[in-house]
C-alpha cells in the first residue's frame, strides 16, 4: 500500500490553542476543495473531449462536413 501524505504539522504541541484547529481546519479546507475541483475537472474533461476534437475538426483548413468527420471511411 503506497504512503500517505500526512497534512499534520510535525513536533511537540502541549497545549492545542485556537492557532492549532484554524491551521487544521485551513487545510482540510483546502483538501476539500482540491479533491471537489478534481472531481469536477474530470468530468469536464470525461464529456468534453470528443466535441472539443469535432469543433477543432470542422475549424481544419478543408472544411469538411459534420458527416465526413463522423464517419469511419
Amino acid at each position: 500500500m503506497a504512503s500517505r501524505v500526512s497534512l499534520k504539522g510535525k513536533g511537540k504541541t502541549t497545549s492545542k490553542g485556537s492557532k492549532g484547529s484554524e491551521e487544521q481546519s485551513t487545510a482540510q479546507v483546502v483538501k476539500e476543495w482540491t479533491n471537489w475541483t478534481l472531481k469536477k475537472g474530470k468530468v469536464v474533461v470525461h464529456y468534453g473531449f470528443i466535441p472539443l476534437v469535432i469543433i477543432i475538426g470542422m475549424n481544419s483548413e478543408p472544411k469538411p462536413h459534420l458527416s465526413q468527420l463522423l464517419s469511419p471511411v
